[in-house]
């Protein structure tokens, strides 16, 4: 009673530390998950905020170009500036920006002759900052900021120091902020835009995500406290029962058996110490050896199948140890299209087993033994051999399936990002070992998401693949396309400099133009794409490369869609 104790305690005490071990380390890394994962979210938070204000800021200044154009061809505004009149042209022209502004001109054109400008400023001030940042999430601010100085929003004054589109933890009036900021815009010149969250939130929401998770943590340690009691009491009262039935056994009470309840490892325990009593009382002397030795056979055979997925090498084995098991002079295995496998000689012998192999819609053909005669035992082996290799080439062909299905997009059927990464790291390894070129072109389509708004997904799907038709038949066969994720594509181009590759984009972004999309609904839709394109060696590492590509591919989209930039290796960050 001593040593159950004792056993007992240690029980306790090991899985007491296999699960406190786990459960602290499991807590510190979800603490750490929990904070960074909530300074990405607000980062990426003031990162759409900061492209919805610089979207909404260059929309004011085309629309500053459209109202000059009006007022340049406006018939008043014509003749006021050929008649020098002043007067009307205070009126009818806007007034000039009293501070930092940015603006619009337009020649005014007579007869061949230009007569004058007519100029509309679009006045950087608070007014404007308002607006642009009404797309903000809630708690966030937009400021102009010159020359590290904010000149229009909230704070108007304060002096900040931020890297260009690098998230930074800032002061300003007294607070802590997270913020990020544009480049310097090219109008009004100096000016930047910066976003501003505070980071009060921030930390509370850390806060909040790592008080959830010390909860899970504490009610996690209670719970599997508890379970670890009644497992250890339940083991320690399982394993007294048996000894005391070993102990009346080995006294030669031979009728003892223990309760065998359930379904778990204890139960099958007791019911193997129940069957070995039950052969002790029955004095079995002799066991029938060479039916265990076939039965062992087969099951260690089943298991061999099981853990292959080699169709030839299974229907080799299992042709072979099929005319092992049964005894037969020769076997063989019938495909659909002929014979696959032989052993012995199957044309000889005066019976014939015939066992059809097929599982569901899938037939892999027949077993056909022969021999002299099959007895009972030997059909029922080889009909459980049969059944066995059924499943195990089942289980080959999912595999092949599966593996298949691992390197393509569903939906597409364009290698999916994991493929074409394989494919890119290969590549530049390639190219550099053979002084060779390789370019990499990024594909977006433009407004995607507005085809889903107006068509549902469905219709998206159809765009997707018709994009996916496109690429493909552009690309050369020695050439990889892929869908990156979402409505971004991929392609690899091997033996391809950047020229290359910029007229394989624009080739095929005239023909996703020029081909219209036929939805579920019968509608004809027509979209855009935009390309970015980096080449191999100006980039000469995977991930250099791929954000090279894919800066090329944001300029594009920032320049108006439907179009091809080039990444430009001599100039970091300019494309062309």
């Amino acid at each position: 009673m001593t040593r159950l104790g004792s056993f007992k305690v240690k029980l306790v005490v090991w899985f007491a530390l296999l699960a406190v071990l786990p459960l602290a380390v499991a807590f510190y890394g979800y603490d750490t998950l929990a904070r960074r994962s909530e300074t990405r979210r607000a980062d990426a938070t003031l990162e759409a905020g900061l492209r919805a204000a610089v979207t909404a800021y260059s929309a004011r200044l085309d629309a500053a170009t459209t109202r000059a154009r009006r007022l340049a061809a406006e018939p008043r505004v014509q003749r006021a500036l050929r008649q020098h009149d002043r007067k009307a042209l205070a009126r009818l022209l806007p007034k000039p920006a009293s501070g930092l502004a940015a603006s619009r001109s337009v020649e005014v054109v007579d007869r061949g002759r230009t007569i004058g400008r007519v100029t509309v400023p679009v006045a950087v001030d608070d007014a404007l900052i308002e607006r642009l940042g009404r797309a903000l999430a809630p708690g966030d601010r937009l400021v102009a900021i010159e020359n590290n100085v904010v000149v229009a929003g909230s704070g108007r004054g304060e002096r900040v120091l931020l890297t260009p589109g690098s998230p930074t933890r800032i002061r300003a009036a007294g607070a802590s902020y997270r913020a990020l900021a544009t480049s310097k815009l090219s109008e009004p010149k100096g000016l930047e835009l910066a976003v501003l969250a505070p980071q009060s939130t921030i930390d509370s929401e850390a806060r909040a995500a790592e008080r959830r998770v010390f909860g899970a943590l504490a009610a996690a340690l209670a719970l599997f406290g508890l379970a670890t009691y009644l497992v250890g009491r339940s083991i320690v009262r399982t394993l007294q029962r048996l000894a005391h039935a070993a102990d009346e056994i080995a006294g030669g009470r031979f009728g003892r058996r223990v309760d065998e309840h359930g379904h778990d490892e204890f139960a099958q325990l007791g019911r193997a110490f129940n069957r070995m009593a039950a052969q002790l009382e029955l004095r079995l002397s002799e066991l029938d050896t060479e039916r265990s030795r076939v039965q062992q056979a087969l099951s260690r055979f089943g298991e061999a199948l099981a853990a292959t997925h080699d169709p030839s090498q299974l229907v080799r084995i299992v042709v072979e140890s099929a005319v092992e098991a049964t005894g037969a002079v020769g076997g063989m295995v019938i495909g659909p299209h002929g014979e696959l496998a032989r052993s012995g000689d199957p044309d000889a012998g005066a019976e014939r087993i015939a066992l059809p192999l097929r599982v569901g819609s899938s037939d892999f053909g027949m077993l056909v033994l022969s021999g002299a005669s099959f007895d009972a035992g030997e059909v029922e082996a080889a009909t459980s051999l049969a059944a066995q290799v059924v499943v195990a080439l089942e289980n080959a062909r999912l595999h092949r399936l599966v593996e298949r299905q691992a390197l393509a997009d569903s939906l597409t059927g364009l290698a999916n990002r994991r493929s074409i990464e394989e494919t890119l790291r290969a590549e530049i390894a390639r190219s550099a070992r053979f002084r060779d070129e390789l370019a990499v072109v990024f594909a977006d389509l433009d407004d995607f998401k507005q085809v889903n708004d107006a068509f549902g997904h469905p219709a998206g799907d159809e765009v997707l693949k018709a994009f996916a038709t496109v690429l493909r038949e552009t690309v050369r066969e020695s050439d990889v396309a892929a869908r990156w994720g979402g409505e971004e594509f991929a392609m690899v181009l091997t033996g391809t400099d950047a020229d290359g590759g910029v007229r394989l984009a624009e080739r095929a972004r005239l023909a996703i133009e020029s081909r219209p999309v036929r939805l579920p609904g019968g509608e004809e839709v027509f979209v855009t794409a935009s390309f970015g394109v980096a080449a191999f060696p100006e980039h000469q590492e995977a991930g250099e490369l791929l954000a090279a590509a894919d800066a090329a591919l944001y300029e594009a989209k920032r320049t108006g869609k439907n179009r091809v930039v080039r990444s430009l290796e001599s100039t970091p960050g300019k494309m062309v």
